[in-house]
C-alpha cells in the first residue's frame, strides 16, 4: 500500500494543505512531505498523529476505498481483512465495515525477527491477545516474559509496552484492544 499517495489523496480531500496539517500535528512541514513522498515511512504510532490532524481514524484511513462485503454480515473473508501495518509487521483488520467498532481485532503476523519499535508504545484503553504460532518478546512496563503457542496476555494498554519476535519463523498472534485503535 502507498502510505505516502493515500495521505496526500485524504489531506487534499479535506481541504488541508501540508503547512495546515504540519501546523495541526505540531511537526514541520517537511516531515509531511517526506511522508506523503515515501521518503520517510511513520510508524503505527506516529501514523495516527498525522492522521488525527486531519481528522481520520486507522482503520478508515486504511480502509477506505475497499469494496467492502454488507454491513450487516458478521462474516470477513481473508480478502475482507485489511493490512493495517506497515513497515515489516501486518495487522489484519477484523470488522473493518461494521460501523461504530468499540473493539479493534488483529491476526498479526509478525516476520522473524521484527518488532513493534524501539520506542515502547502506550495508549488508552487495555489489549489481550492469544499467541498461535511462533515465540513472541512482550514487555509490559518493567516487565517481560516470551510466549509461545497457547499462551496470552492482558494489560493496560497505557503501560509502556514492546512487542518482539524472537523465533525463527513469523510468529502468529490474535489479539483485541478497546477501545478500537485501527
Amino acid at each position: 500500500m502507498d502510505i505516502g499517495a493515500r495521505l496526500q489523496l485524504v489531506r487534499k480531500t479535506k481541504g488541508l494543505s501540508q503547512r495546515e496539517l504540519a501546523k495541526r500535528v505540531g511537526v514541520t512541514n517537511s516531515t509531511i512531505s517526506l511522508i506523503e513522498q515515501n521518503k520517510v515511512s511513520p510508524s503505527v504510532s506516529s501514523l495516527k498523529k498525522v492522521l488525527d490532524g486531519i481528522p481520520i481514524s486507522l482503520a478508515d484511513f486504511f480502509t477506505m476505498d475497499l469494496d467492502a462485503g454488507p454491513a450487516d454480515s458478521p462474516f470477513y473473508d481473508l480478502g475482507e481483512q485489511p493490512d493495517v501495518g506497515n513497515n515489516d509487521i501486518h495487522y489484519f483488520l477484523v470488522g473493518q465495515r461494521r460501523p461504530q467498532r468499540q473493539m479493534c481485532i488483529l491476526r498479526e503476523v509478525m516476520p522473524a525477527g521484527s518488532d513493534t519499535g524501539e520506542s515502547m508504545l502506550a495508549h488508552e484503553g487495555e489489549e489481550g491477545g492469544v499467541i498461535v504460532q511462533g515465540r513472541v518478546e512482550i514487555t509490559v512496563g518493567d516487565r517481560v516474559r516470551v510466549l509461545g503457542p497457547g499462551e496470552a496476555y492482558y494489560f493496560e494498554s497505557r503501560i509502556p509496552h514492546r512487542f518482539r519476535n524472537v523465533g525463527d519463523e513469523d510468529a502468529v498472534l490474535i489479539s483485541a484492544n478497546t477501545p478500537a485503535t485501527f
